[in-house]
């Protein structure tokens, strides 16, 4: 009993922990000076990365400390608060709830995601297929109901938050648009055109597709993740009124645009990770067009 508890105890001060911070287990140390460190203490240098005090300290290569600027795992650059999007997204996700909640149906009925259906008998045709393109966009920030809006939530803030920090803002913003996006195209592709669908459901998949990838690339343990996501896929095809379409396209995509973020080589980071976005959006434009084909 007390040497089954030992070798435990053994096992698990055997994972590094960032020097900076205790509580995070890592498994990237500093190319320099060899020290763990976590994501947020990860500077990108032209071979693996290095720890704050390296960069300051200078960088080797005969250039001013300044001239080293401290960067995340994926190049951007570090912020004082590194979730300040993630609260963003999170405040106008509540916002445009609220006012559906004040207006009623109509703000839904206008800005939901629909292929092509009349809300009133013998009224307009209202959707996509109508050019009413903006739906694609607009659908990710309504939600149905409280319990909705707050798993996603939720979701949000737990894995968008830490994602946001080893990404930097601009591409983690892009790769909550692309994701959503490319779930709303797939749903749009698949989905039968009078069914209504809205969520940030496929932009929060695409962030689960891009978290797996971090991890990996960091060495983390990726069962908890896993479990995480086959969980919510279960949901996601048992459960009644659930876009599927939405959360594989989202899926898909984060996984696609992170790996690409993550992985870019240093010297031509900019032009993969911009160029891996431009691509799923590409893909999104086809399959829309296609779809607004098959309906008009």
């Amino acid at each position: 009993m007390d040497q089954a508890e030992g070798s435990a105890q053994g096992a698990a001060h055997s994972v590094p922990v960032c020097y900076r911070h205790p509580d995070r287990e890592t498994g990237v140390r500093c190319t320099r000076c060899e020290r763990p460190i976590c994501p947020e203490c990860m500077i990108s240098a032209s071979v693996g990365f290095q720890c704050p005090e390296c960069v300051r300290a200078g960088s080797g290569t005969g250039h001013a400390p300044a001239a080293a600027t401290p960067r995340t795992i994926a190049g951007g650059t570090m912020t004082a608060d590194p979730r300040l999007l993630t609260k963003v997204l999170i405040g106008i996700n509540i916002a445009v709830f609220l006012v559906q909640q004040a207006v009623g149906n109509t703000v839904t009925e206008h800005f939901e995601l629909i292929g092509r259906a009349s809300y009133v008998q013998f009224g307009p045709l209202q959707g996509i297929a109508e050019g009413q393109y903006y739906r694609l966009l607009t659908a990710m920030f309504l939600h149905g109901n409280i319990t909705h809006i707050l798993f996603n939530m939720l979701s949000l803030w737990w894995i968008g938050g830490p994602l946001e920090a080893a990404l930097g803002r601009a591409r983690y913003l892009s790769l909550y648009f692309v994701s959503g996006l490319a779930g709303s195209a797939l749903t749009y592709l698949l989905a039968d055109p009078l069914q209504p669908s809205l969520g940030a459901s496929g932009a929060i998949f695409g962030l689960f597709g891009a978290t797996g990838v971090l991890m990996r690339r960091l060495n983390y343990d990726l069962r908890p993740i896993l479990a995480l996501l086959v969980i919510n896929l279960i949901i996601t095809f048992t459960w009644a009124n659930i876009a599927w379409q939405a959360h594989i396209g989202g899926l898909v995509a984060g996984v696609a645009v992170g790996y690409a973020m993550i992985h870019a080589p240093r010297e031509k980071r900019t032009l993969i990770q911009y160029g891996a976005c431009a691509a799923v959006l590409a893909v999104v434009v086809v399959l829309t067009l296609v779809r607004t084909a098959q309906l008009t």
